[in-house]
């Protein structure tokens, strides 16, 4: 028996369904030899289900058939065990579906990719692969990763954060706060989310609020930034730890318009989007100058030690063509795809890059092992309680 993969997908999140393309092309890359893999998938309730039909992506054009033919499960820790059992338990017989040694979350996007299902992970003791749960938080939220890289030296844009009730409470403040710190053009957006949803360009006062409005439908803070001209958009991953780690080749995502949408990166390509990221349209490696290549593959290197990020991360990159001036825009703690197509030309295929993820996860589950999490004291031993009082000021 190989190690025991649990792949969790999918998620009460609007990137839903780039999750599912995501963790199944991964389903299908693994290395049948080593890995035992239990695709796992989370519907949008949040409830768990496994079946032969969850690994496969044609049964999701119809999700309520694909929930309806499947088993719901729930995660039990028991006896040091991280198991899947059905819901509800069988009366007769027994309840368990498989046991996993560790989880592989290929999710994107609120309540899974922001450190939810990581720190769920982290409440059962299991394993998992990715950035822990402070990484995956501050990796989500635009804003506050922002903060972090311009702290460590990296170049970010200056950007204006708009919270939805000051916003619909003083719409006029809230637009003329943007125009003094960032102008026009601007580019408006969900402050935590990916895959290029809820984004907008506003070329002026209506078409701002238009933007604040698109973004508001998907996030109750928005980020407003100014947009470069001459745009050229650079991407380019890093795999390790803080340890050790190590970028690929850069690409350059190819638009339609004025910035990369949602339908660039999933519905344009090859199938309709069905390879997700990979199908997508994009010069690799990217047509810049060496120096330039060297520069963002650095600043990755430096971003993604700076969050304490492990496993695949993909930093985005705005350049401006005329002058070469190059900016982070963000990263993305779990990549579509896992970004498997800037690894390919460095000599690493997918099969390794899942074998690599899957290592890390187990590293930081030893070193986990030898750090204390109990205290032990007396506290409690004469406690009465008439007593108590309150313990902590």
């Amino acid at each position: 028996m190989g190690i025991r993969v649990g792949v969790f997908f999918g998620g009460r999140s609007v990137e839903h369904e780039v999750s599912i393309i995501s963790a199944i092309q991964a389903i299908n890359a693994f290395d049948a030899s080593k890995y035992d893999v239990t695709p796992v998938y989370c519907a949008r309730d949040g409830s768990m289900y496994v079946g032969e039909r969850v690994a496969r992506i044609e049964e999701y054009r119809d999700i309520p058939l694909l929930v309806k033919r499947s088993k719901r499960v729930v995660c039990v820790r028991d006896a040091g065990r991280f198991t899947l059992s059905y819901y509800p338990a069988r009366r007769l017989g027994s309840s368990f579906h498989a046991e996993i040694d560790v989880a592989f979350p290929i999710v994107h996007g609120t309540n899974v990719e922001d450190g939810a299902l990581q720190g769920f992970f982290r409440t059962l003791g299991v394993p998992f692969v990715g950035p822990d749960v402070t990484a995956s938080a501050v990796g989500m939220d635009k804003y506050v990763q922002k903060v972090v890289f311009r702290d460590n030296g990296i170049p970010v844009l200056d950007c204006c954060r708009v919270f939805v009730k000051d916003y619909f409470a003083d719409a006029d403040a809230a637009v003329g706060e943007i125009e003094r710190a960032v102008g026009y053009p601007a580019i408006v957006k969900p402050a935590n989310l990916g895959s290029s949803i809820g984004i907008k360009v506003a070329q002026d006062a209506r078409a701002l609020r238009e933007a604040l409005d698109y973004a508001f439908q998907y996030s109750d803070t928005a980020l407003a930034e100014r947009a470069v001209q001459n745009l050229r958009e650079i991407n380019c991953a890093v795999l390790g730890d803080q340890e050790s780690a190590e970028a690929s080749e850069c690409e350059e995502p190819i638009s339609a318009d004025e910035m990369l949408t949602y339908e660039d990166k999933y519905v344009s390509g090859e199938k309709g989007g069905a390879k997700g990221m990979g199908s997508a349209r994009r010069v690799l490696p990217a047509d810049i100058p060496q120096e330039t290549r060297e520069k963002v593959r650095g600043l990755a290197l430096k971003a993604f030690r700076a969050l304490c990020c492990a496993g695949v991360a993909r930093l985005d990159f705005l350049m401006d063509a005329s002058s070469g001036e190059v900016w982070l825009n963000e990263i993305n703690t779990i990549p579509g795809s896992l970004s498997f197509y800037l690894w390919e030309p460095v000599g690493l295929p997918y099969r390794d890059l899942l074998d690599r993820l899957v290592s890390l996860a187990l590293k930081r589950s030893r070193e986990d092992a030898a750090i204390d999490y109990s205290f032990e004291t007396n506290i409690l031993t004469n406690l009465r309680p008439g007593n108590l009082k309150a313990a902590k000021r």
